[in-house]
């Protein structure tokens, strides 16, 4: 048994233990505890608990290696992912949060009086958060099957397991604290090798400052192999296919059930903003610090790992092979590794660098419990959002009212394991790499719940009728684009499955309108609601005036 693994399973035994013991003391009692943590969470740290929730396996072992591979092409990923927030904190959630519902069927539901509205609203729910769910844990598979240098599909049914108790247990109010910290332990885990890579490469310990250096020499590498080059926009997708993926990351990223339920987990609409401020500040430690981990990456396998000889490569090229995420094939015959006979998968750049750079083995332990709490923290997010769309807004609003707390509690539990085991089933066989999978449900919340919340929020014409139609079209229009652009080879604009959201939400935009107008208005009293929203919780608007409460 290697030290690398002694240290890495201590590191990540000890977090686990940190995670369960919050958990378990901040066991959920009542559903307001489960659904919405009790509506007491401070902004400061609602904000990191969205930024756990947010930096997923997707954004913590995905992300830097999609932008490796892609270069210019991969930022639009991190353009949108942040943007989105802006969008959500100034445009939805301090809305959303005066509504005082639970989730977000729960406030299509009331906002358009129609039981037909929440249903496919939660159905919306659960087809989104089973979709990036299975990203999860196909990225908990990775870093287990390279900890115990097995199989990533064997690495992916202990996730599972995991994650079941784990997201079963606390409920939102378990998983805001244990997200708090989990938090921490993945941005140091993040921060930790890009700054030593950056003095490494560059004698510079601000990577955010000094790798822009070697992308310069990344160009130069490129030209002398005859690549594309690294920084060099739209080679790898058209310009179309850039500005849709990042529409759909950023709208999908205001529309996302498991992302929006955080902000009703605060006390006021002021603490909702203040939670979006401090989510961007905390996002943006790890967003901005992924292109510098992607450029130094791909210098380090560029100069110290290609053009090594194939029979004396260092022991961890082995570890990962046996993982089956990373292919060595001496196409040429000449016993050297050339770069293009090194088939890397994007998703275990995050992971291998610590040990290509030769970190040492506490660097590469504290990446792996941190991938561990990056899949943890937004998995049991995604699975809240599972469990409350059928055990709140299906079972308890629809099926059965009269449900006390222990049986609501109680079917919640349940759906969250048979969730998560569906999910674990098909991450066992991913249908593509974690990112793409990730996109493919922001494209679904593009298309149905972005429409949906604006024109709920800000257009009080906007009926039960207009949002059913745009909800079923808005997900049909996504659905179809994203199957016939990856199966079918389809494209508009050159546009792939990742930007199939663009489609979705101008469809569900002009569903909703046209319907709404063809159809009876709401009633005063909704309308009145409406406009109520956009306003401060100590104003009142009613029959066209505006009151301060007392």
């Amino acid at each position: 048994m290697d030290s690398q693994f002694i240290v890495s399973m201590a590191i990540i035994l000890a977090t686990f233990a940190l995670y369960i013991f919050i958990a378990v003391y901040n066991k959920a009692k009542e559903t307001s505890d489960f659904y919405v943590a009790g509506r007491g969470v401070p902004a400061i740290y609602n904000g990191m608990a969205i930024g756990a929730d947010w930096m997923s396996a997707a954004s913590f072992i995905g992300m830097a290696g999609t932008i490796m591979m892609l270069g210019y092409d991969g930022l639009a990923y991190i353009m949108g992912w942040t943007g989105g927030y802006l969008l959500l904190t100034f445009l939805l959630a301090p809305q959303l949060r005066k509504s005082g519902s639970y989730t977000v069927p729960e406030f299509i539901g009331d906002r358009f009086k129609s039981n037909t509205a929440l249903i496919i609203a939660a159905l919306c729910t659960m087809i989104i958060s089973f979709t990036y769910s299975i990203g999860q844990l196909s990225g908990s598979g990775v870093v287990i099957g390279r900890l115990f240098e097995i199989d990533a599909k064997l690495g992916t049914m202990i996730g599972v397991v995991l994650i079941a108790i784990y997201a079963a247990f606390g409920g939102m109010k378990g998983i805001t604290w244990t997200q708090v910290a989990q938090y921490i332990v993945l941005i140091i885990a993040y921060l930790v090798p890009v700054i030593f890579m950056s003095l490494q490469i560059t004698g510079n310990p601000l990577p955010w400052l000094s790798y822009g250096d070697i992308v310069g020499k990344l160009g130069e590498l490129d030209r002398e192999l005859g690549l594309t080059e690294y920084f060099a926009p739209f080679e790898k997708g058209t310009k179309w296919q850039f500005l849709a993926l990042m529409f759909t990351l950023m709208a999908g990223t205001a529309g996302l059930p498991h992302v929006i339920a955080r902000f009703y987990t605060v006390k006021t609409m002021k603490a909702a903003r203040w939670s979006g401020a401090w989510a961007l500040l905390f996002i943006g430690l790890l967003y901005f610090s992924a292109p510098a981990y992607a450029a130094f990456s791909r210098f380090i396998l560029m100069t110290q790992v290609a053009g090594s000889k194939i029979a004396a490569l260092p022991a961890w090229t082995k570890s990962w092979v046996d993982t089956g995420k990373l292919q060595i094939a001496d196409t040429s015959g000449d016993g050297i590794l050339q770069w293009n006979e090194l088939i890397i998968a994007n998703d275990i750049v995050v992971m291998a660098t610590p040990e290509i750079a030769n970190l040492g083995v506490f660097v590469i332990g504290l990446v792996a419990a941190g991938a561990m709490a990056a899949a943890l923290s937004t998995a049991g997010g995604l699975l809240i959002a599972i469990s409350s769309a059928f055990a709140h807004d299906i079972y308890y609003r629809v099926l059965k009212p009269t449900a006390s707390d222990r049986q609501r509690l109680a079917v919640g539990r349940i759906t969250i394991i048979v969730a998560t085991l569906l999910a674990g089933i098909v991450a066992l066989n991913p249908p593509g790499a974690i990112t793409q999978i990730v996109a493919w449900a922001f494209a679904l919340a593009t298309g149905t719940f972005f429409p949906a919340l604006v024109l709920g929020v800000w257009w009080k014409r906007s009926n039960a009728q207009g949002v059913i139609a745009g909800l079923l079209v808005g997900l049909a229009v996504t659905l179809a684009y994203i199957f016939a652009a990856k199966y079918g080879g389809f494209t508009i604009l050159g546009i792939i499955d990742t930007g199939a959201g663009v489609f979705g939400a101008i469809a569900a935009f002009a569903t909703n309108i046209i319907v709404s107008l063809s159809t009876k208005a709401p009633s005063q009293e909704i309308q009145d609601a409406v406009t109520n929203l956009r306003y401060p919780e100590q104003m009142t608007y009613k029959n066209g005036e505006v009151y301060m409460e007392d």
